[in-house]
Formats: structure tokens, sequence, C-alpha cells
């Protein structure tokens, strides 16, 4: 999760360049699986498999340390802009092993060309996500890839046409696949125990306005360029990569991202989807509205409400809240959602039947009617695949070649209906999404929204 700005509280060379514009655009997709991958039983340690970090900021550590208590994996080393972040990722790795083993790298092509780095984390800025994914997956790397997928939905159509070419293992860093509580809330609905379902209600914070845009030193060990990569080049600008979550002013920026309109949304939206991938079935109309600032560093939705209807006559609402200090002031916006469910939160998916409801969020499910969420779903005839650890899951993969709880298709249907949601409140008009095209339907406009963005040389896809 990652909270406001305003939020007092929060606990979210030129050799190099060129050999990485290479990698990615490179047209040899290795196939070479990883002795480890055919490995059985407890991993010795010759057969642990070898992980290394790209973005050592709060996230990719935290999923960095369930690596490193995980039996079959060994993590090598990490990477990162910021020397004092891989420093401290590196001694995190040193303590946890007892030793003085693990590499640090500020280039990520260095780190990929390990042979015995196997699979890699890749918890950089969305700008980088797909850039650095193609590259990994390319110098025949599986990976754990942070949401969200693709600064735009040609960069996710890349990255899963390199994932299905190569065959690597993905995993999408949308967690809440590995949680009892969003199985069972998918289960219910999949196996019609609301009846036929009509409306479905996808919620999250919105992103933040403001921030500074004050041109300021790049502070001593930050490789401020390297960071910008393939975004336009701006003057280093104070706060625009703060360590402190609620300065931060990239995650709201449109020059790195869609803002929290897929950088939170993409995880209740993703559960929508899981539990009725009817969602991308057929043509799929969309509209929307959204407040976008106009001042400050920040230029991405603050709020917004966009309205889905599915081929199959099911709707759904898309709500952006306002960013608050605190969760229980952002509640105040769904007070119709707290009094239908009993309970809500700052985020949450909610299924709407014939015969009743469900609804989940990170710290409950509930339904009506009640006895739902106690049923035993051994009965049922529908499963979803099952995960307690979600790094455990993609691991488990990485050696038995299987796919994973999140992979790459459904990650960029699931990222595509936030990339949808930003056109349709950007173009201010009802739009006709076309799943098996991936196109809008009879409008050029909205669709020159889905291609590459412009980057800078000599980084290209």
């Amino acid at each position: 999760m990652k909270p406001s700005l305003s939020s007092p509280a929060l606990s979210r060379r030129r050799f190099l360049r060129r050999a990485s514009s290479a990698a990615v655009v490179g047209f040899g997709f290795p196939s070479i699986i990883p002795a480890v991958a055919r490995a059985a039983g407890p991993a010795a340690p010759s057969n642990r498999i070898g992980v290394g970090l790209i973005g050592a900021g709060p996230q990719g550590t935290g999923v960095m340390r369930r690596c490193l208590v995980e039996e079959g994996a060994r993590v090598l080393a990490v990477c990162d802009v910021k020397a004092g972040q891989r420093e401290k990722a590196r001694d995190l790795v040193n303590q946890q092993y007892g030793n003085q083993d693990c590499a640090t790298y500020n280039n990520f092509e260095e780190l990929l060309a390990r042979r015995d780095v196997d699979a890699v984390i890749v918890a950089t800025p969305d700008h980088w996500h797909v850039l650095i994914g193609l590259a990994a997956v390319r110098a025949g790397k599986d990976i754990y890839l942070e949401k969200p997928l693709g600064y735009s939905v040609a960069e996710g159509q890349a990255m899963r046409a390199a994932v299905r070419a190569t065959g690597r293992v993905f995993q999408f860093g949308t967690q809440q696949r590995s949680s009892a509580y969003f199985r069972r809330a998918c289960e219910i609905v999949r196996n019609g125990r609301i009846g036929r379902l009509q409306h479905i209600n996808v919620w999250c914070i919105g992103s933040a306005p403001g921030g500074s845009t004050e041109i300021v030193p790049v502070p001593a060990g930050f490789d401020y360029e390297r960071w910008l990569g393939p975004a336009p080049f701006k003057p280093h600008r104070q706060d625009v990569c703060s360590n402190e979550a609620a300065k931060k002013t990239w995650w709201f920026n449109s020059d790195y991202c869609l803002g929290f309109i897929s950088g939170w949304g993409v995880h209740p939206f993703d559960i929508a989807y899981w539990g009725y991938p009817g969602i991308m079935a057929g043509p799929l109309q969309v509209s929307g509205t959204g407040t976008i600032p106009t001042e400050g560093a920040c230029d991405t939705a603050t709020t917004w409400s966009v309205d889905f209807r599915c081929a199959s006559g099911v709707t759904l609402n898309f709500q952006g809240l306002p960013i608050a200090i605190n969760a229980s002031s952002a509640i105040k916006e769904a007070r119709l959602w707290q009094e239908k469910y009993q309970r809500t939160s700052d985020h949450g998916t909610a299924f709407e039947g014939t015969d009743g409801w469900v609804h989940v969020d990170r710290s409950h499910v509930a339904s009506h009617p009640a006895d739902l969420v106690k049923e035993d779903p051994a009965a049922y005839k529908v499963r979803v695949p099952q995960s307690d650890v979600h790094v455990r899951n993609f691991l488990d993969a990485v050696r038995s070649r299987q796919t994973p709880i999140a992979p790459i298709e459904d990650a960029f249907q699931s990222d595509t209906l936030c990339q949808i949601s930003d056109i349709a409140i950007r173009t201010g008009r009802r739009l006709t999404w076309d799943p098996k095209a991936e196109r809008f339907a009879r409008d050029e406009s909205a669709n020159r929204r889905l291609t590459l963005r412009a980057m800078r040389a000599p980084w290209r896809i």
C-alpha cells in the first residue's frame, strides 16, 4: 500500500546504456531452464534458486526479505540507483546468511549478466517495470514483477509477448491472490453462491495532489540520470523520489506512472477479474470522470468514478476515494458501502448477485447471507488456484515450471482495466473496449493513448 503525501503517519556510463538497450530490443529469446528448476525435494545449497533484487526500496526489500527465509532460494545480488538503499539491502542479506557474499550493482544489466542468478525481483519505479522485465526474461531470468505492469497497454502487450516467447515464469506482485480471504470471496462468486452476478464495486484511495516543484541538487549517492532512464528529462526536484513516502511525488506524476488508479487500483481490480473473468469476455463499455490536479508536481487523478458495462450485462463501478490522513476519513466517502456491507475500508472489492453479496479487503471477508463465508469450499465445483505465500508460490513455479498464481495473462487484463479507466477519464467520453482486438471500437483518438510512450534515447521497446 502506498499512503498519502499528506499523511504524517506513514510507515507505498554510456556503455552500459547501450548494452541495456540492446537487451531490451534484442530478438533472441533464451530458452535454457536453470538446473535448479529440475530439482525435486528439499533444495541442496547447490540447487537453490539464485535470486537478484532490482529496486531496493521498501517494497522490493520486503519481497526480498521473504526470499531470505525460503530454504529453496539464495539472494545473491541487489541493485539500486541509490547507494544507501542497495547497501542497506546488501547488509540485510549478509546478516541473514552470516557472510559478506551479497554483491551490489548500480546498473541492472550487470546483475542480469550473472549466470548464477535464476530469478529476479523487479521493484523499481513504474516507468522502468517493463523495460527491465523485458531485459530480464530475454536474459533467461524468471521474474517477480511488482505492480503495476506497464506504463501503457502497449507496454503490457510487449511484456506478455516476451514471457510467452521465452517461457519464463512471471509472477505479478498482486499478492492478494495469496490470501485466503480473497480466494474465498472469488470461489463464492464463481460457484454462484450469491446467485447470478449483477454488479461489482471496486475502490481504493486516489492519488495525492500538490508536491514541490523546487529544483534542488541531486543527493550524494543517487544516480538521478539512471533513475530517470526512459522518462523525459527534468532537473531534479525536491522530494521527487524521497525516501519518505509522505513526501515522494513520483508516485503521482504522469512522467513515471498513472498514479494510484493503477498503483493501488490494480489490487482490487485484479480480484474483480479473478472472481469474474467474464469482465473481459466481450465488448466492455466504459465511461468515467475524475479530478486531475493542474498545479504542483502531482498530475494524476486524485478522485474518480468509472462505470463499466460488460457484454453479459454485469456492471462495475471503480471509485477513487480522496486520499486522507487516515482510513476513517476516506471511509466517509463510502457510507453507502459501509451500510450495505457492514464494514469497509479504503480499498476493497464487492460482488453483488441476485441472492446476496460478498465483500473482501485485506483484513476481512463478509457476505450476505452471512453463512456463505463459513461454507466448506471443498464442496465447490469451481476452485481457484491456492497459494498462501506469494513469494513461495513464485519460487515453486520457478522450480516446477508451472504457472504461478498471478501469471502474465491475468496481470495484463487487470492492468488493462486500470489503463482504460484512466483513458476514459481523460477523454471524457463513453468508450467501448474490444478485449479480443485490444483496442477501442471506432475511436482512434482513444487508441492513440494505448501506444508506447516516447522514451529518451537509447531506451526503447
